[in-house]
């Protein structure tokens, strides 16, 4: 414990202004976009077309911007010792939203109330996981190389994890977070077989749950077969696809959407990129891929110049997370991928995420001011 308050090294270099920069430029840009997408529906329930926005202010913005600059200013090596504590409460969160304590909405257990305040412990999950996982890694230099000391003590971990998020559902979460572990094992020197074996023993038991849980299934062949039923399974893809078609190359104009209210099913979750498409068109939907990619290039130099195996292995862990949610979400709203409820990093309606993504920045960013 008195590591934990032991004075950090002083930092070597500044931090990435590049980085803190784009991150702030999605940001700002979420909060604009879910004013916009967010309007009439927010009229419509609640007498006040800014009451998501607000509430995405109040729960999202200012515990994310606590967030990042606690961990912008925490040194990250101090994580460590956080690892298997954070851990923990995480999984006792994920289990406590099966009891009286949680939420159930639209059929998934995903959310706690403690007092009045709700939130998402499947979300703050991609932070406690990938740094513990991160500082098993880094306690040994055998978990790479050893079937009993690395390979078997990760799929149990990993089973256990993904078990708790399978059952709620947040399958496409579980999915990110498994995938995401997986690179920093990678990263870490772990011997090729060994991912290859843990992938296919994923998609082994992710393809029997979703041939036995109808829901799933019919996701799937609603991806394979989009204009079969437009106005049962399918009528979400094909809502999102008619939203972006709208929007041409420039866009009908902010505020001008004719989806979002009346048949754009989710337009302040998973679907409000359908909403910048529209109204920004090509060009603002590009100018989004543009920015997530350079958001991943960015956090890859950084890891790649992280003075120390730690910093280097978280940083590559939510970047890849936050790089593959945004592939996701775009990819399966554009019906690219399959349809999932994954809301879009930084900029989909949702505090807990929010706060989530931003405290994953401060960490990169601290990891930054002590790069090579």
């Amino acid at each position: 414990m008195s590591k934990l308050f032991k004075k950090p090294p002083k930092p070597k270099s500044s931090p990435d202004y590049l980085f803190i920069i784009l991150i702030g430029i999605l940001v700002i840009f979420g909060l604009v976009m879910l004013a916009s997408a967010s309007s009439d529906l927010a009229k419509e329930e609640f007498g006040s077309s800014y009451y998501y926005l607000k509430h995405q202010v109040i729960y999202g913005l200012s515990f994310g911007i606590i967030g990042f600059l606690i961990t912008t200013f925490l040194y990250h090596q101090k994580l460590k010792k956080l690892a298997l504590p954070l851990l923990i409460l995480n999984i006792v969160a994920l289990i406590l939203v099966f009891t009286p304590l949680g939420i159930s909405a639209k059929g998934a257990s995903r959310w706690l109330q403690i007092g009045g305040f709700s939130f998402q412990p499947g979300e703050l999950l991609k932070i406690s996981f990938i740094i513990y996982i991160a500082s098993w890694i880094c306690g040994s230099k055998k978990r790479g190389e050893s079937v009993t000391e690395g390979f078997i003590p990760l799929i149990v971990i990993i089973g256990i994890i993904g078990l708790l998020l399978m059952m709620q559902p947040a399958t496409t979460i579980a999915i990110i977070i498994i995938g995401s572990s997986l690179a920093v094992y990678f990263v870490s020197g772990a011997k090729f077989k060994y991912i290859i074996g843990i992938i296919l023993l994923g998609l082994i038991l992710l393809s029997t749950v979703i041939y036995f849980t109808p829901y799933r299934m019919e996701r799937i062949k609603t991806y394979l077969h989009p204009k079969s039923d437009t106005l049962g399974d399918a009528y979400h893809l094909n809502q999102s696809q008619i939203a972006i078609g709208s929007g041409g190359v420039s866009g009908v104009g902010y505020g001008q959407s004719t989806t979002k209210l009346n048949y754009l099913p989710e337009p302040i979750g998973d679907s409000i990129f359908a909403v910048i498409a529209e109204e920004l068109g090509f060009v603002g939907a590009t100018s989004v891929l543009l920015i997530f990619f350079a958001i991943v290039y960015r956090g890859l130099a950084i890891a790649k110049k992280a003075s120390d195996s730690f910093g280097k292995l978280i940083t590559v862990g939510f970047i890849t997370i936050i790089g593959a949610q945004a592939v996701i979400n775009i990819g399966a709203i554009s019906g690219i991928l399959p349809l999932t409820g994954i809301p879009l990093p930084f900029i989909s309606y949702g505090g807990t995420a929010l706060a989530t993504f931003m405290t994953m920045a401060g960490i990169i960013t601290n990891v930054s001011k002590y790069r090579k």
